[in-house]
């Protein structure tokens, strides 16, 4: 009975985290063009040291 119910509980949890993950992910998405800036940026101060 217990072992049934700590099931759901934890399946709900897990449901809700991953939920939460994705639209965290999806109204902080950068844009391709910053992430391009940022990756050519991070080359530039490489090849300075």
């Amino acid at each position: 009975m217990i072992a049934k119910s700590w099931k759901k509980i934890l399946l709900f949890v897990l449901i809700i985290a991953c939920l939460y993950n994705v639209m965290n992910k999806l109204v902080h998405k950068a844009s391709m063009k910053q992430e391009v800036e940022a990756s050519v940026q991070y080359m530039q101060e490489q090849d300075k040291k």
